[in-house]
């Protein structure tokens, strides 16, 4: 849908700059010097020299030499991470579709951002009382089986610093209070490997996905009514379900069988 005339006086032409500068980049192209990339938007080095500063400052371009740009880190973060989880979901939904088929219950996929987990896929069991949480949903790691996975992947000085500034005390039960708590919890997390999280009405189980060099990239569960996982017959069942469901994306994505 293109912008209507009276809207274009609200664009913001720096913004429009640093967003194309960043599109110029690709597999084929990986670097680019301040003079080709004041080139192909048609303006002089000076007219864009802020807007590279700015960009280099952010993370989003790093400098080679004297005037050589490539893409930095944080293009692979933040609002980024979605679009680098794409191949990541299209390996992990056969098997969650599989999974969501074999126990009728609804299943989920995310990656961490940050301080949230984001939901990237799922496979939708459709019964009553399903859980259906919408693909783009942000939740507190802390707070969901999910996330508290996804921060295992995080060593105590790593988790220690992303939450030096992030206050806990602001969510119900079971979730932390304080970052010790937090800690202790993420560790006992990490032990166990996987995590069960009970709400009002339903409870979910979470296992982590891992990589060809073991490191926890996402992580999936299994969700459904209380009154369906209430036996712990039932819960182990599921578990030891979602676990191969996570040890099947695992392997496709190169990582060792679990010992």
């Amino acid at each position: 849908m293109g912008i209507h005339e009276d809207e274009l006086d609200y664009r913001v032409p720096a913004l429009q700059r640093g967003l194309s500068i960043l599109q110029m980049f690709n597999a084929e192209v990986r670097s680019l010097s301040s003079n080709a990339i004041a080139e192909r938007l048609g303006v002089s080095v000076s007219a864009i020299y802020r807007i590279l500063i700015t960009l280099t400052d952010m993370g989003y371009l790093r400098k080679l030499g004297k005037n050589s740009y490539e893409l930095g880190p944080q293009v692979l973060c933040d609002g980024f991470a979605y679009l680098a989880s794409r191949d990541l979901v299209d390996i992990a939904m056969p098997h969650l579709n599989a999974l969501r088929d074999r126990t009728s219950l609804s299943c989920h996929l995310s990656i961490r951002e940050h301080t949230d987990s984001l939901y990237v896929g799922r496979a939708f069991a459709a019964q009553r009382l399903s859980v259906n949480i919408p693909i783009g949903t942000r939740i507190p790691c802390h707070c969901t089986a999910m996330g508290r996975m996804l921060l295992c992947a995080l060593t105590p000085m790593e988790l220690d610093k992303l939450y030096q500034h992030v206050r806990l005390d602001d969510y119900p039960p079971p979730a932390p209070k304080t970052l010790p708590e937090l800690q202790q919890l993420i560790e006992r997390d990490r032990e166990r490997g996987w995590v069960m999280h009970r709400s009002d009405y339903s409870t979910a189980i979470a296992c982590a996905i891992r990589n060809h060099r073991g490191e926890v990239v996402a992580a999936i569960n299994l969700s459904g009514p209380e009154a369906v996982m209430d036996s712990p017959v039932a819960r182990e069942r599921y578990r030891e379900s979602l676990q191969q469901c996570a040890d099947e994306i695992a392997a496709e994505l190169g990582a060792s069988p679990r010992r």
